[in-house]
């Protein structure tokens, strides 16, 4: 690191848990951002200021104005604005030494395959389960950290699957991809908007954490937020052994 980036992460490097080798690792990784939206928009902030080195930004929707009550990378000027490339705009005018990569398609199977092999962690911040458990496959596969988040009304969501330990679970253990779960979404049932700030700050610390070398206490775990009673509840998630994506027959 060079003295001004010394200076820039000094309130990190004065942590004992990260330091100037962990600031080094947070330099030198890439992180996958799948959606620039409520949830994405805290964490590409949040991992762009903390000094990620590269950060590639997937999400193929535009900046409308019934986003800005939550998603906070954005703003008036750009609505109309791919949301990918508003966020690195957003990040650019924090930290405009991170590298930020940004991918305007939808995020498919074959993309999502040719991304995620290129990462160290990945955030899945988008708000459906086709794309959720495409995600998810994709992270078991190249076997990289996946840090999962969803909020919706006053309810959230956060897991870490680290497919690299084996006998970890993955997203699909979870919710398995024929359960029949109902999908909701934001524009039609509504959600709060610190809501998507918490859990998106939090998917950020975690995935942080998992770069510098720190590690993730909620790996395996489900942690339920309650945003009515700031509530949280953390469930243990054991490996499902006839999971059709992680299962010991696959």
């Amino acid at each position: 690191m060079d003295d001004a980036q010394l200076l820039r992460y000094s309130r990190h490097i004065l942590l004992d848990e990260l330091g100037v080798e962990g600031q080094a690792a947070l330099l030198a990784s890439h992180a996958l951002v799948i959606g620039a939206g409520g949830l994405g928009s805290p964490v590409a902030l949040y991992l762009g200021s903390a000094g990620v080195g590269h950060i590639t930004l997937v999400d193929h929707d535009t900046v409308d104005e019934t986003n800005l009550q939550r998603q906070i990378a954005h703003s008036l000027a750009r609505v109309g604005h791919f949301k990918a490339e508003s966020a690195r705009e957003a990040i650019a005018a924090i930290n405009p030494d991170v590298q930020v990569t940004t991918v305007t398609e939808r995020a498919d199977a074959a993309l999502l395959d040719s991304l995620v092999a290129q990462a160290d962690v990945v955030l899945d911040c988008t708000d459906n389960f086709a794309t959720r458990h495409a995600i998810n496959q994709a992270c078991v596969t190249h076997r990289k950290p996946l840090v999962s988040g969803a909020a919706i009304r006053m309810d959230g969501q956060l897991s870490v699957f680290d497919a690299r330990t084996p006998g970890n679970p993955c997203y699909a253990c979870v919710f398995p991809p024929d359960s029949g779960v109902e999908e909701v979404l934001c524009a039609t049932m509504g959600v709060f908007a610190p809501l998507v700030g918490i859990v998106g700050t939090m998917q950020a610390a975690e995935a942080l954490k998992l770069l510098c070398g720190m590690g993730s206490r909620i790996t395996g775990k489900l942690l339920m937020i309650d945003g009515r009673d700031l509530a949280f509840t953390a469930v243990s998630l054991p490996q499902n052994p006839h999971c059709s994506v992680c299962g010991k027959a696959h």
